[in-house]
């Protein structure tokens, strides 16, 4: 069983939910990685989503592009993301998820790619301008490696669609909350309420909700209709800002003490 089911599996045991953070891989230079994986899995996190950094990130919104750009003025390559994964593994137990978009996965070589990710000990792949009907190549690459890829399902998606992705994974299903890129919101509407749902109703795996979530009430608003979050911009915020005692509060939502029943 991949490491991602054991913690999804884990959680639902103990009636919790997951509290997914999201980073640039070399934001704030690459040899910094690691510790940040080690802290975000000291502070709670279920898992980590790393991102690597690329030129025209269609989904990325001010914040994470801003440290997209940084990460590559740092020299940061999908080659260097890689190589501190596999130190971060001599450290790090919690299972990684590594965000990225195809074209550095062309250049970089899809049967390559899955192998050496794989032995850093990364979990999942998140690669959002993937559709269903061209992800066969990836899909059968990455599952023969044991890696999950992550597919995701947005406010716009009709069911059938929902039906049909939902029952290609086994790690979890990335619900997209906002029409638009990445980002801080003041408030989602009833529709992404009801979007959940909907979601939760018909997939067979966990569904985790992400984009534009960045307070700790709307963790609060969300979770009951999920299993978890993911949470991007405001992570990212707090990590540039090197403010890690804000870091530990806000990941401390999801706690047992304060978890969403």
């Amino acid at each position: 069983m991949n490491r991602i089911e054991q913690s999804f599996r884990a959680l639902k045991d103990q009636d919790r939910k997951a509290f997914i953070p999201y980073i640039m891989g070399g934001d704030g230079g690459l040899d910094k990685l690691s510790e940040r994986l080690l802290t975000l899995e000291k502070f709670g996190a279920t898992l980590i989503e790393v991102g690597v950094p690329f030129s025209d990130p269609v989904a990325d919104g001010p914040t994470i592009q801003q440290a997209g750009i940084r990460a590559l003025k740092n020299g940061t390559t999908l080659n260097g993301i890689i190589s501190e994964i596999t130190r971060a593994r001599e450290v790090v137990s919690i299972p990684i998820v590594l965000m990225t978009y195809l074209n550095p996965v062309y250049s970089y070589g899809i049967s390559r790619f899955a192998q050496d990710i794989a032995k850093a000990g990364v979990d999942g792949c998140i690669i959002p301008d993937l559709p269903i009907e061209e992800e066969d190549l990836f899909a059968d690459e990455l599952e023969d490696k044991g890696i999950e890829l992550i597919r995701l399902v947005t406010l716009t998606s009709p069911i059938e669609r929902i039906k049909e992705i939902s029952s290609r994974g086994k790690g979890f299903l990335y619900s997209v909350t906002v029409k638009g890129i990445t980002g801080t919101r003041n408030e989602f509407a009833q529709e992404v309420v009801d979007f959940l749902k909907q979601v939760k109703e018909v997939s067979p795996i966990p569904v985790v909700a992400g984009f534009g979530i960045s307070n700790e009430k709307q963790i609060k608003e969300l979770t009951p209709h999920c299993d978890g979050v993911i949470v991007g911009s405001k992570i990212v915020d707090l990590l540039n800002r090197n403010d890690l005692d804000g870091l530990e509060r806000f990941m401390s939502v999801l706690k047992p003490e304060k978890n969403i029943r």
